[in-house]
């Protein structure tokens, strides 16, 4: 018996159907919203052929679980992409920019992690498999699209994969209020591994030793910590900001 995701929302149904269209079985749609981006976005569906199923919001409500489906829902399979550490680095064909989420346990923390990682150019989102929030339909919205073309990919011993990483040649750098070094005074031009802790309790402690840096965010505000996809993108963007520095 084949097994179908659902995902629902503009963002999240489009970016599949730009990446995998073949995947996409079927959507599911309320015709009682008539607004431009509702036409413009069946037009798109209809171009590739995909089997369009008008239902209430009360079917569509049941399937996504959630009033925040903007009136439509699909029904696909999962397509090939980047699953493991192993395929991730034999795949990568430039300097490593990756994103290590530890204790990241609320979906929508990760589904906007996505679509910043997306948006910097990161070649995936790491977590361990336990203790983490898992890719689910509420991600999928929340990153808008990204959780369609972000590889996540959820390991069994993140202490161990971090090993892995560095035995790869990507430095693993995790970010803590009480680090020495500030992320700006940080060099981050090569394959680097970026670790965010849960905003509470920061990362785990054996993650914390398996790091070859602690970096720190100057904050000049009152507050002491910062939302934790908010973080990632302050980080990832500045190794973009070097990168781009770097070629010039």
């Amino acid at each position: 018996m084949t097994h179908f995701k659902v995902l629902y929302g503009f963002h999240a149904i489009t970016a599949r159907l730009r990446c995998s269209p073949l995947s996409i079985k079927e959507i599911l749609y309320n015709p009682t919203r008539r607004d431009r981006r509702m036409r413009d976005f069946l037009q798109t569906v209809q171009s590739y052929s995909i089997r369009l199923i008008d239902v209430n919001d009360e079917r569509l409500y049941s399937l996504a679980g959630t009033k925040k489906h903007q009136g439509v829902v699909a029904r696909a399979t999962d397509f090939l992409r980047v699953q493991n550490l192993t395929d991730l680095l034999n795949t990568l064909l430039r300097p490593a920019l990756l994103l290590v989420l530890d204790r990241v346990t609320d979906p929508n923390n990760l589904g906007a992690c996505l679509r910043v990682a997306d948006a910097a150019g990161a070649q995936a989102v790491i977590a361990p498999r336990d203790h983490s929030a898992s890719l689910n339909s509420i991600a999928a919205k929340v990153a808008s699209g990204a959780s369609e073309t972000m590889p996540y990919i959820t390991v069994t011993n993140l202490a161990r994969s971090l090993r892995e990483l560095k035995d790869a040649g990507v430095w693993v750098i995790g970010t803590a209020a009480d680090a020495q070094n500030s992320l700006y005074a940080t060099e981050l031009s090569g394959s680097i591994a970026l670790i965010m802790g849960s905003e509470g309790e920061g990362m785990r402690r054996l993650t914390r030793e398996t790091c070859d840096d602690l970096i720190y965010i100057p904050m000049m505000g009152r507050v002491s910590s910062l939302n934790v996809s908010v973080a990632s993108g302050i980080c990832l963007f500045e190794a973009v900001r070097q990168r781009i520095n770097t070629k010039n």
